[in-house]
């Protein structure tokens, strides 16, 4: 295996880590959480692969092993779920996770002998819930956010519902998925092991498509078929969760159904509010002032506490209380609506603008990198991009952005053919 440097095994790990587009600081709490998670050999190797998919042969080759020596490791570390494997045309491929969404989650997603989970979830609680490095790098930097919310369905009006796109439903993504998995939800089982976690469904975690296969192929989550995901949406609804998933309109890989008390994203939606952490749905909640009767039952659900009660300014009636909505924290949810069952008085509306999503990870991924200065490890990091249709894939999302964005991205990579085929192309 290549001579690897002075740093220590997870050193290199955490800084390989860092170079993905949401990065992880590194801290001395990350590389205890590391340590659980990988044993000293599996962090140099690891080390060492590219944050882009890559096969067996190219594994070998970066170890300087054999193929089958490689392909049997990489085996082992998916088998751990500290990666995803999947085909592309017959060939397995493999892709190291980010840590969110990916394989902190992973860990936690099922009971497990082979790492001590309450270790892990009391490192967990104090790399998230406690100091805010990481949940700060992960929900804030940039523009464009890793998840988005979805809308809660039940609460659209038939007016409405003409209007929503099917990338909007979670429904749609439960029965476009080509591979459906379930598995315990890793916010509430880390709570679990605090003693701080809430009532609601445990086993209604969701993957899809390729994340989805892998994880059943290694036993980390259980296949459903259509019936079954959309029945635990309804469940999730019913226990007023809100949906949270992957910022990305093709090819969606995850759906959390969060509780505002458990689930990082809400707690990172009102701790970092005003930095906007999860792209919101295209609505807004509206009040009618005329028949709400200041109840409480929205801002009692609402998981980011955007819905507040005020004075409702009537002289006829001066302790009457009417619902507000801070439009700035609100995900749009819809979650809020379902509460007002007496009066009717929450409704959905469209927001002024429309909520702009990437069209898949590739895409996503590049504008991240973009905004938050990490475009040069998409495009040279071990070499793997460099073969004519990858450096396409990634050129091609770096001309369809908006002119100051492709400044921004020519600006990091300084290269004159990227800033030749911007000036050719605005």
């Amino acid at each position: 295996m290549a001579h690897v440097g002075s740093q220590s095994a997870y050193q290199r790990l955490t800084e390989r880590l860092n170079r993905f587009p949401q990065g992880a600081p590194p801290t001395e709490l990350l590389t205890r959480i590391l340590k659980v998670l990988f044993d000293r050999r599996e962090a140099e190797l690891v080390s060492l692969l590219p944050i882009r998919p890559f096969t067996a042969r190219r594994a070998a080759a970066v170890w300087r092993m054999s193929e089958r020596q490689a392909r049997r490791i990489l085996d082992q570390l998916a088998g751990k779920a500290l990666l995803v494997d999947f085909y592309v045309d017959g060939d397995m491929h493999y892709v190291l996770p980010p840590p969110m969404a990916g394989f902190f989650e992973f860990s936690m997603m099922r009971i497990r002998e082979d790492i001590d989970q309450k270790l892990l979830a009391e490192l967990f609680y104090q790399y998230l819930n406690v100091e805010e490095d990481f949940v700060r790098a992960l929900f804030t930097e940039g523009q464009t956010q890793l998840g988005r919310a979805f809308v809660h369905e039940p609460a659209l009006s038939a007016a409405n519902a003409l209007h929503v796109l099917d990338y909007e439903r979670a429904s749609e993504v439960v029965r476009r998925a080509t591979h459906r998995g379930i598995s315990m939800c890793y916010c509430r089982h880390k709570m679990a092991h605090m003693d701080r976690a809430c009532a609601a469904p445990m086993d209604i975690c969701m993957t899809f498509n390729t994340s989805a296969e892998s994880l059943i192929r290694h036993g980390h989550a259980r296949a459903v078929g259509v019936s079954e995901g959309l029945d635990l949406l309804a469940k999730a609804r019913e226990h007023n969760l809100v949906q949270f998933g992957e910022n990305v309109r093709q090819g969606v890989n995850f759906i959390c159904n969060c509780c505002g008390c458990c689930c990082e994203a809400m707690i990172a939606a009102r701790r970092f509010a005003v930095k906007h952490p999860i792209h919101t749905t295209n609505f807004l909640p509206r009040v009618d002032e005329t028949t709400c009767n200041g109840c409480g039952g929205c801002m009692k659900l609402c998981p980011v506490e955007a819905m507040t009660l005020e004075s409702a300014g009537d002289p006829g009636h001066p302790k009457r209380k009417v619902a507000r909505v801070d439009h700035d924290r609100c995900l749009g949810c819809g979650v809020c609506v379902r509460a007002c069952t007496k009066t009717g008085s929450l409704s959905l509306v469209h927001r002024p603008q429309r909520v702009l999503t990437p069209l898949n990870a590739a895409h996503r991924a590049v504008v991240m990198a973009v905004e938050r200065g990490k475009l040069q490890h998409l495009i040279f990091d071990n070499q793997i991009l460099w073969h004519h249709r990858a450096l396409a894939a990634v050129l091609g999302v770096i001309l369809r952005l908006p002119p100051v964005a492709r400044a921004m991205a020519t600006d990091q990579v300084k290269s004159r053919y990227l800033e030749a085929l911007a000036l050719r192309y605005s």
